[in-house]
């Protein structure tokens, strides 16, 4: 299989099926909420849908070690599964046509940290992944490992600047979260409660 074909299926692909996944499923769900007249249950999938998204964080407080427990790998797998599953429920909670200005804002920037945490994890997955294969070539050919790592000195420089990727997703994450509470409180404000 030729090179870009073999980068296209192993890099953009997943990327890509991820993401579009996450649009095909709400807009099925959205469409049968639609055909048995279940709105109203669309409504109501915002709550564990942002639930699911605040569970979502024990990997960044662990990260920065405002909690002590939980093994760090895992509790990443937790965070992709958690804020995907709860921006698919969100999604589908937005499906459900509000009008309001401050939802819609809450929601593109939920797909804007869904993507920017998408294109981290894989660039730092295809990173971590050259570096490696390339340790292993210099392995093969002999190489003793005080020169190996002189050799992989400028690609753990640069698998360290990707690994710096959180400064951007961290800004679009802390936009999500003030616009998502914005919302949420205007609900709160703006709700019939009689």
């Amino acid at each position: 299989m030729p090179l870009k074909a073999r980068l296209f299926q192993r890099e953009v692909l997943p990327f890509v099926a991820s993401f579009a996944l996450l649009a095909v499923l709400a807009l099925a769900l959205d469409g049968l909420l639609h055909l048995f007249d279940l709105l109203w249950v669309g409504r109501w999938l915002g709550i564990p849908g942002t639930l699911l998204i605040i569970g979502s964080t024990a990997y960044s407080l662990r990260k920065r070690k405002l909690i002590r427990s939980g093994h760090p790998a895992k509790l990443l797998r937790w965070h992709e599964l958690l804020a995907w599953l709860g921006s698919l429920l969100v999604l589908v909670h937005a499906g459900v046509h509000f009008n309001a200005i401050l939802g819609w804002l809450a929601v593109w920037a939920m797909l804007i940290n869904v993507g920017s945490g998408l294109t981290g994890k894989f660039l730092l997955d295809r990173s971590r992944r050259r570096m490696e294969e390339a340790r292993q070539r210099m392995r093969a050919r002999g190489l003793p490992e005080a020169d190996l790592e002189d050799q992989l000195y400028w690609d753990s420089l640069t698998f360290d600047a990707v690994k710096q990727w959180r400064v951007v997703h961290f800004p679009i994450t802390l936009a999500f979260a003030v616009l998502a509470t914005a919302h949420i409180v205007a609900i709160f404000l703006f709700w019939g409660w009689q």
